[in-house]
């Protein structure tokens, strides 16, 4: 079991220590993946940025993943029953929630871009991997040279899954089963905004980071 999301975050930032030195960006899935997103980014010395994109559920299990949205683009896998008429309503409530966001988290900051580098997609666990796929080919479209997705914990099968679909899939843990991701941390308490806004403390200058004014130089949120 990982201690905590930072915990968890620092041993995977140990299998990710190979892409120090390229020119890349870690890609927080909120919230949850946030804190995990900001021990890997400090340790390879990324900037480190939210995940603008939110899934697209089914007309009759929204917990089901279709598709994925971003502001600009979506993605969605054709499924018997589900229309056009639907999809632009789930596309106008997502992309509501996606502006909330983005003025939440980046304020007037525009979103780095991606191209030509490695992005390291991160999150504090998958159970399924349904969700994450829709993220990735949406991601795509932005001409990154690398998605790796990375993760303390991930099941089997999603990890099969992904490896389909990114350059790379980098887990801790493993297990044939996973129901709950919470049931790998002692610590899973839900991630507050105030946490996630801690943890985007950082900005990009090239591959350097410096701190905004105003903000700790470090975490105190977790031990």
């Amino acid at each position: 079991m990982f201690q905590n999301r930072i915990a968890a975050g620092e041993l995977l930032a140990e299998k990710l220590a190979r892409y120090k030195n390229e020119k890349g960006i870690v890609l927080a899935i909120p919230r949850g993946g946030v804190p995990v997103a900001y021990a890997v980014a400090k340790a390879l010395d990324f900037p480190i940025e939210i995940v603008l994109t939110k899934k697209i559920g089914h007309p009759m299990n929204k917990e089901y993943a279709i598709g994925a949205a971003s502001l600009t683009d979506f993605f969605v896998v054709p499924h018997e029953g589900v229309t056009m008429e639907y999809i632009e309503q789930e596309l106008k409530e997502v992309r509501i929630r996606l502006k909330e966001m983005q003025r939440l988290y980046l304020g007037d900051r525009k979103p780095v871009k991606l191209e030509g580098k490695t992005i390291i997609i991160v999150d504090d666990g998958i159970a399924t991997g349904n969700t994450i796929l829709g993220t990735i080919r949406l991601l795509r479209k932005t001409h990154p040279k690398k998605i790796v997705i990375a993760v303390p914990v991930a099941s089997r099968n999603a990890v099969e899954k992904l490896s389909q679909e990114a350059d790379e899939v980098v887990v801790v843990l493993k297990p044939n089963e996973l129901r709950s991701v919470g049931a790998f941390y002692e610590d899973f308490d839900q991630v507050s905004d105030e946490e996630v806004l801690s943890c985007l403390t950082t900005i990009s200058l090239g591959n350097n980071q410096r701190q905004q004014p105003g903000f700790p130089p470090e975490l105190t949120l977790y031990p």
